[in-house]
């Protein structure tokens, strides 16, 4: 049998580079492409190139050998601090937009067999998440369409331009709405870090008895899924003969008080919570719905938020203590130059 061949687009990211190793151990030759190389070192891929997906001259050149599976997760994207703040929502949907264009009509082209398009929860409408204990973001409640943002507003043009390329010109297109995800070498400082890895952030360079800063009253839902859960979805969906949209997420919903309380424990430090209202925290909840990901698929998610969540603060605790020695040693050579 021929090795199969696959393009992750966005590779230097979270997602992609976790991605680019689960294909690797499955025998995939991987070409993966992104604006920046993946600053973890996932850079196991084949074939890494530097390009910008916007430039349909750079996509064009991935191309120079057959393609069984394209997997589209490059994105502008980022956290509530970048999503929702709207100083960055042309650039978002501009620059977005234009990977997708690019990328579904390639994929036409050069025949690709199966392409992964990812799209995300953002995409539910916001008059169904306005309470806190009873969001409802099952698949069919998409429309009529609302989204709490200009992100969620291009994930749902993308998802309708690749099913219309579906319609049109038979591309096998997998969708998949994904859930906040989190793990190990995810974003945790700079502004586009999500909640988990903020909380998580700040636990670790907190002292027992400090105060920590909370977007929003910390009484909104949300649902977190593990990395490996995420991967393992994607890999099922696109072998499965479902198009989608499905999510892909965790039914386990907490409070973001409760998560920080998590993250505490696991810690084991003793925080209080300063709650900061004028900060974006978006709609009042959500939470991932599977049972057409269950009914599709016979599986979904299952591992425990707790259990995801200290692999990731043993993770971003070590991240912090190399962070904060190598702006000591950098302030103590500035010292010594004085």
């Amino acid at each position: 049998m021929a090795q199969k061949t696959a393009i992750v687009c966005g590779a230097g990211g979270f997602i992609g580079g976790h991605l680019v190793n689960r294909l690797k151990d499955e025998g995939y030759w991987v070409r993966g492409v992104d604006l920046k190389e993946n600053e973890w070192g996932n850079m196991n891929a084949d074939d890494f190139v530097l390009g910008d997906l916007r430039d349909p001259q750079v996509c064009a050149r991935l191309f120079d050998r057959p393609i069984d599976e394209v997997y589209q997760l490059a994105a502008d994207m980022g956290g509530a601090g970048y999503i929702f703040t709207g100083e960055h929502d042309a650039d978002v949907m501009h620059n977005s937009a234009l990977i997708n264009l690019n990328m579904a009509k390639l994929c036409v082209e050069h025949k690709v067999k199966k392409v992964f398009y990812s799209s995300s929860a953002c995409i539910y409408p916001a008059y169904n998440q306005q309470d806190p204990n009873n969001p409802k973001c099952s698949e069919d409640s998409a429309y009529p369409a609302m989204p709490d943002s200009e992100y969620g507003w291009e994930k749902l043009f993308s998802e309708r331009l690749y099913l219309a390329f579906m319609r049109n010109y038979g591309l096998n297109v997998r969708i998949a709405r994904l859930h906040n995800i989190f793990g190990p070498q995810g974003t945790w400082r700079g502004g586009r870090e999500k909640a988990p890895a903020a909380i998580c952030r700040k636990v670790a360079m907190a002292k027992d008895g400090d105060e920590i800063e909370i977007w929003g009253d910390g009484n909104q839902t949300r649902s977190f899924l593990y990395i490996d859960e995420c991967i393992e979805g994607i890999r099922r969906l696109m072998e499965s003969d479902f198009p989608g949209p499905v999510n892909i997420g965790s039914e386990e919903m907490v409070t973001i008080n409760q998560l920080v309380d998590m993250v505490c424990e696991i810690a084991g430090k003793r925080l209080k919570k300063r709650h900061d209202l004028t900060k974006p925290q978006g709609v009042r909840g959500r939470n991932s719905d599977n049972r057409l990901i269950q009914e599709k698929l016979g599986w979904a998610p299952s591992m425990p938020l707790k259990e995801g969540l200290k692999r990731t603060y043993a993770w971003i605790e070590e991240q912090v203590r190399l962070w904060l020695a190598e702006e000591a040693q950098k302030k103590a050579l500035e010292q010594a130059a004085v």
